[in-house]
């Protein structure tokens, strides 16, 4: 592991990208009501978020930015493509059956479709910010 060889515009272009595709993925006019019922709350409840909250999930996509900077190279992610390829492959080995174990025992399936599909929009993304602009 070579945080050296770590490209830090393209991490922090990652880290832009899951802010504004979550902003998109979780508005009013996308999935966040569905959301928002899948995940056992109704009208009543307000959503919204306290500056930890947004502080942990800007260090949280950092990280998984950073996390997937020294895995594509490594991995020959040295294009667009063969990034996109690995974003996915990590998407699909171990956040999606992770995350869904976490949901089966809780029965909010549909909050782990729509939960997931943001990851693997920002996981595909991510290892092309990183494949292509290395």
């Amino acid at each position: 592991m070579n945080l050296a060889s770590v490209n830090w515009l393209a991490v922090l272009a990652c880290v832009v990208f899951s802010m504004i595709s979550g902003s998109i993925w979780y508005s009013p006019s996308t999935f966040f009501k569905v959301w928002w019922r899948a995940i056992g709350k109704d009208d009543t409840d307000e959503p919204g978020g306290s500056p930890v909250m947004w502080v942990l999930t800007i260090v949280s996509s950092a990280v998984e930015s950073i996390f997937m900077a020294l895995l594509v190279p490594g991995l020959g992610g040295a294009s667009l493509a063969s990034g996109a390829a690995i974003g996915f492959l990590v998407w699909l080995g171990l956040v999606a059956p992770t995350s869904l174990v976490n949901k089966l025992f809780a029965g909010r399936y549909r909050a782990w479709a729509i939960e997931v599909g943001n990851h693997l929009i920002n996981l595909i993304v991510f290892g092309a910010i990183l494949g292509a602009w290395h």
